[in-house]
C-alpha cells in the first residue's frame, strides 16, 4: 500500500469508505516517488472542502427558524468536516513526510484557507445567529454544552466579527500573512537541519563514540551513499555525539552547526521571519482590544495572566535556580581538574562532561541501558503499562495503509473489547521529517446521538491519532535501541494518545486534546513518571541479545540518578518560557536585533556561556510555528499538575485500577467539557500546589 491509500483512507469518512470499498474500489499501487499524484489529490479535497463548508455555513446563517443552540451552535460544529480532513492529512503530513511538490500547495493554500476561515468567522448574519444564543443560553444547556457554546462565541470574537469593515479587512491580512509566516519558519528549520552532514573518514576521529553509535553513523553513510561515518543534526545523532565524542574541535563544529541553524543570510535565514510573526501577533491581538499577544492567548488558558505566568516563572527560579548554578559549576570543576584551571569551558563540553560526572557520581552511562530498551520490547511496555492501568489492548494491522512504510497501525480495544481507536506510530527520523516527538489527530472522536443520550464507545465515531518520533534507527546488525530518554519520550507521546483514544465527548471540537494550552500537557508528562519505576521496567526491559531482565542494580543507578542536574532542567525550561513572554508581551513594534533581545531576555537565568553567533529564536518551533506563542510556561505548568497528580498514584499503588479509572472518567475522557480546574479538582479532590513538583526533584524534603 502507498500514500495514495493512505491518503484516500483520510479523505473519506468512514461511511463513504464502507461505501467505496463496497462498490468494488482496490488500493492503487503508485510509485512513493510520484507525489505530484497525491499532493494533487490534496488540492482537489482542499478545494472541495471549502465549497462544501461554505454551503453549508450558508444554509445555518440564511435559515429562517429563529436561532436556538441546535439549529446554529450544533449546527455549525458539524460543518466543514470534509474540508478539516484534508487540512489535516496535508498539515500532518507536511510534519511527517513532506516533499517539495507538498511545501509548495501548504504554500499556496495556506493563505486561502485562512481567508476562508475568516470569511466565516467574519460573515455578519452568522455571528449574529451566534451571540443571539449566547446572549439568551437556554436554562437546559450541559456544562459541555456551555462549553461549545463559550468557545464558539468567543471564537467569532477573536476572529474579528465585532471589527468594522476596516478592521476586518486587516485582520484578514494579518492572519494571511501570518500562516505564511509560520509556515515558511518551519520550512527553513527543516532544510537547514537536513543541509548540514559532519562526514568522517578517519576512524580516529570517532574517539570515544560507543559502537551503537559509530555503526548507527556508518548505516546512515551508507544510505547516503558515501564512506566512512556521517553524523546530523537530528537528536539521534546530534545528541551522543555531543555527549561522548573526545573530539573537541569537532563536538564545536557539530554545536555551532546546530546552533546557528537560519542565521546565515539568504532564502532560509529566519531573523525576518521572526521580526514578522512577533509583530503580526502583536498587531493581531491589538487589533482585537488586547494589550498584547500575551494577554489574547491567556484568555483560553488556565493561567489566565501574564502576572500568574511570570509569578510561576519566578517561584521556580526562587526554587531551584541556587542549585542549579551548582549543578554547572560542577561540571566545570569536573572538566577543569582534567583538562586544567585555565580550560574554557564552552557550551559543547556541557554534555561531555556532565556525562562523566554523572558516571562518576552514580555509575550511570546511559547506553548501558539501550540493550534493555529494544524498541519492540519498549512497545510491549507502554502497551502493557496502559492495559494494566485501564484494560485497554493494542492490535497490529497491517491492512491499514499507511503515509510510510516506517509507520505502523493499531487498533485499541477497551476492557469490554469494544473499539476505542486507530493509531499510527511513526518512530524513525528521515529526511521529510521534522524532528522532535508530537502526538497529532487525524479524527478527533465526537458523537451524533440525541442530545440526552450518554456518549459511548458503540455510539460515537472513534478517533484516529497518531504518535511521531525521531528514535534511534535500527541498523543492518542491531534493531533500534532506545535511550532512557526516548523511552521517556515515548511515554510521554503515549499519554497525549490516551488523552484522544478516551475521548468520550459529543463534539469535535472539545473533544481529546481539544483542552486549554496549558492543561494538554498533563496526560503525557503524567506517563512520565512510569520511566523510573522499577515495577514498571521490570515488565518489558529485557536484553535484546541474552533476554536477561534488566538487572536491579541498574535500576537502582536510574533512581539514584533521576535528580542529576535536574534543576539544571527545570531553569533551562524556565529560561525558554522567559523568552517566549519576552516576545508576546511587547506592546510596540518589535524592530530590535534578535540576537540581542534573545540574550537580554534570558540573561539572568543562563548558565552556560552565550556565544554571539548562535540563536535560539530563529529554530524555536514550539513559539513561533507552533502552538506554543505564550505558552511554553505550560510545561512548567503541567509538571506541577502531573506531580501532584502522580502522588495520589503512589499513594494508592502505582498501578492501582480505581485510581486510574478516576483518571480516565474526570480528565482523560472528557476533554474541554468543563474548565480544566473543575476537571483536575474533581479527579484529585482539592488544588494543586507546588510540593510535590518540589519533593519529587528532591527540594522538598519530609520533616518528621
Amino acid at each position: 500500500m502507498t500514500i495514495q491509500d493512505f491518503i484516500t483512507t483520510q479523505l473519506y469518512s468512514d461511511n463513504q469508505w464502507a461505501d467505496a470499498l463496497a462498490q468494488g474500489f482496490t488500493p492503487t499501487p503508485v510509485a512513493e516517488k510520484e507525489n505530484a499524484n497525491y499532493v494533487s489529490r490534496l488540492r482537489q479535497a482542499l478545494e472541495a472542502g471549502m465549497e462544501a463548508d461554505k454551503r453549508e455555513v450558508e444554509r445555518i446563517a440564511t435559515q429562517s427558524e429563529e436561532p436556538t443552540f441546535e439549529n446554529t451552535i450544533v449546527a455549525l460544529s458539524h460543518t466543514g468536516e470534509q474540508l478539516e480532513r484534508a487540512e489535516t492529512v496535508m498539515y500532518n503530513l507536511l510534519s511527517a513526510e513532506t516533499c517539495d511538490e507538498l511545501d509548495e500547495l501548504a504554500n499556496d493554500m495556506a493563505p486561502r484557507l485562512t481567508a476562508h476561515a475568516n470569511a466565516i468567522m467574519q460573515n455578519e448574519a452568522l455571528f449574529a445567529r451566534v451571540k443571539a444564543v449566547h446572549d439568551n443560553p437556554p436554562a437546559t444547556l450541559t456544562a459541555e454544552d456551555h462549553q461549545l457554546l463559550t468557545k464558539t462565541y468567543e471564537g467569532f470574537e477573536r476572529s474579528g466579527a465585532t471589527l468594522s469593515p476596516e478592521g476586518k479587512q486587516r485582520y484578514g491580512e494579518i492572519t494571511a500573512k501570518l500562516a505564511e509566516a509560520t509556515l515558511k519558519f518551519s520550512q527553513n528549520r527543516l532544510k537547514e537541519t537536513n543541509a548540514f552532514v559532519l562526514h568522517v573518514t578517519d576512524e580516529a576521529d570517532l574517539a570515544g563514540l560507543p559502537e551503537l553509535h559509530r555503526t548507527a553513523a556508518a548505516h546512515e553513510a551508507h544510505e547516503r551513499g558515501l564512506d566512512g561515518w556521517v553524523f546530523t543534526l537530528h537528536a539521534p545523532s546530534f545528541g551522543p555525539f555531543m555527549m561522548y565524542s573526545e573530539r573537541r574541535d569537532l563536538r564545536r563544529r557539530l554545536y555551532l552547526a546546530y546552533h546557528t541553524r537560519c542565521t546565515t543570510d539568504g532564502p532560509t535565514c529566519n531573523f525576518p521571519v521572526v521580526t514578522e510573526i512577533v509583530n503580526l501577533r502583536r498587531e493581531l491581538a491589538q487589533l482585537l482590544g488586547y494589550a498584547d499577544y500575551a494577554d489574547y492567548a491567556l484568555k483560553r488558558r488556565m493561567a489566565g495572566t501574564a502576572q500568574a505566568v511570570n509569578q510561576l516563572l519566578a517561584e521556580l527560579k526562587e526554587h531551584y535556580l541556587p542549585q542549579a548554578r551548582e549543578e554547572v559549576k560542577q561540571v566545570e570543576q569536573l572538566a577543569q581538574s582534567e583538562v586544567g584551571d585555565g580550560f574554557d569551558f564552552m557550551p559543547w563540553d556541557f554534555a561531555y562532561y556532565s556525562q562523566k560526572l554523572k558516571k562518576a557520581h552514580y555509575d550511570y552511562d546511559p547506553d548501558m541501558l539501550r540493550p534493555y530498551f529494544e524498541l519492540s520490547q519498549v512497545k510491549k511496555g507502554v502497551f502493557g503499562l496502559a492495559n494494566r492501568l485501564y484494560g485497554i489492548t493494542l492490535e497490529r494491522d497491517e491492512t491499514v495503509p499507511v503515509y510510510h512504510p516506517d509507520v505502523e497501525a493499531y487498533r485499541v480495544y477497551d476492557a469490554d473489547h469494544s473499539y476505542l481507536a486507530l493509531i499510527y506510530l511513526d518512530f524513525f527520523p528521515r529526511k521529510g521529517k521534522q524532528g522532535g516527538a508530537w502526538m497529532t489527530s487525524y479524527r478527533d472522536e465526537h458523537c451524533e446521538a440525541p442530545a440526552g443520550q450518554p456518549v459511548t464507545a458503540t455510539n460515537s465515531l472513534r478517533p484516529v491519532v497518531s504518535v511521531t518520533t525521531n528514535f534511534t534507527k535500527p541498523t543492518a546488525d542491531k534493531p533500534s535501541l532506545l535511550t532512557l530518554g526516548e523511552v521517556n519520550t515515548f511515554l510521554h507521546e503515549f499519554g497525549h494518545a490516551l488523552h484522544g483514544i478516551f475521548a468520550m465527548t459529543r463534539y469535535a471540537s472539545l473533544s481529546g486534546t481539544s483542552v486549554f494550552w496549558d492543561f494538554v500537557e498533563l496526560p503525557s508528562q503524567f506517563m512520565e513518571n512510569y520511566v523510573t519505576e522499577p515495577a514498571f521496567l521490570h515488565t518489558f526491559a529485557r536484553h535484546y541479545q541474552t533476554g536477561e531482565a534488566i538487572p536491579d542494580s541498574y535500576i537502582e543507578r536510574i533512581k539514584a540518578s533521576r535528580n542529576f542536574q535536574v534543576a539544571y532542567a527545570c531553569i533551562r525550561q524556565v529560561s525558554f518560557g522567559q523568552l517566549d513572554m519576552a516576545y508576546y508581551t511587547l506592546r510596540t513594534p518589535f524592530t530590535a536585533d534578535v540576537r540581542t533581545f534573545e540574550q537580554r531576555a534570558w540573561a539572568d537565568v543562563q548558565l552556560l556561556p552565550q556565544l554571539p553567533e548562535t540563536c535560539m529564536t530563529v529554530q524555536f518551533g514550539h513559539i513561533m510555528s507552533g502552538g506554543y506563542a505564550a505558552g511554553y510556561y505550560s510545561y512548567k505548568w503541567a509538571e506541577l499538575l502531573d506531580a501532584d497528580a502522580f502522588a495520589l498514584f503512589k499513594q494508592h499503588g502505582i498501578f492501582d485500577r480505581a485510581t486510574a479509572q478516576r483518571f480516565r472518567d474526570c480528565v482523560l475522557s472528557q476533554g474541554g467539557t468543563d474548565n480544566p480546574q473543575t476537571l483536575y479538582e474533581r479527579f484529585r479532590g482539592g488544588r494543586p500546589t507546588i510540593d510535590a513538583l518540589l519533593r519529587r526533584d528532591g527540594l522538598l524534603h519530609e520533616t518528621c
